[in-house]
């Protein structure tokens, strides 16, 4: 099924990025008059009809809509941004698949690379959603600070997953529930500090681990989002 992004519905009509309407237009063929499915990130799915062949512009009408259940949990990653930015591109296709709500790059103080590509990731986010035909569109934050994150509100379920055997640690798939909201801090190559973990148990997170192997930190994160995906499966 091929879907695509609307930036506006309003009074039955669609509008299309530039993006978007080049790839349908130029890239795809399709022309005015042709049905089209496409959402608007909010968690709706409309079927409508090309009606604005514009291909940086265009428009369809709506001529129906279903509105996609919500999958019952809410799911926030905060991760350390990592030096190979293959990697952590990879985590947010992957994460985006497996059904993440939010991503925040969390600077850490064995935080390497401290920048993201903040336009190229919003990108992979939204082919990411279509391709697994979701109908809401994960947020990615603007990166912030350790301390910063974990002073944040923050309800539901507080974790963070660190190495440490010396730090008293849960299993990840056992620190949560299904149909929770959980938050669950991802560290940098390196881990978190013994500080860091202090500081966020302070501000309510638990430890916890995924198992006896070292996983990169892109694979951790992947390894957070599938546990909480097929916990509420």
């Amino acid at each position: 099924m091929q879907i695509f992004y609307a930036i506006n519905v309003s009074q039955g009509t669609a509008h299309f990025s530039r993006v978007e309407s080049g790839h349908c237009l130029r890239v795809l063929r399709m022309r005015r008059g042709e049905n089209i499915s496409f959402t608007d990130g909010n968690g709706n799915l409309y079927e409508g009809v090309i009606t604005g062949d514009d291909s940086t512009a265009m428009t369809a009408s709506v001529t129906s809509v279903r509105r996609e259940p919500d999958h019952g949990y809410r799911l926030h990653i905060a991760i350390s941004p990592v030096k190979n930015d293959d990697r952590l591109e990879w985590f947010i296709e992957k994460a985006v698949e497996t059904g993440i709500d939010e991503i925040t790059p969390l600077i850490c103080n064995r935080t390497e690379k401290k920048r993201i590509r903040k336009e190229r990731l919003e990108g992979l986010i939204l082919s990411a959603m279509k391709q697994s035909v979701r109908s809401y569109l994960p947020k990615l934050n603007e990166p912030l600070s350790f301390s910063e994150f974990i002073a944040g509100e923050r309800t539901g379920k507080r974790l963070i997953a660190c190495c440490d055997s010396g730090i008293d640690r849960v299993m990840i798939n056992s620190a949560f529930c299904p149909a929770e909201k959980v938050t669950i801090l991802i560290g940098p190559e390196g881990d978190f500090t013994p500080e860091e973990v202090a500081h966020a148990v302070q501000h309510g997170f638990t430890p916890v681990h995924m198992g006896p192997n070292r996983l990169r930190t892109e694979t951790a994160g992947v390894v957070a989002c599938c546990s909480v995906y097929l916990s509420n499966i």
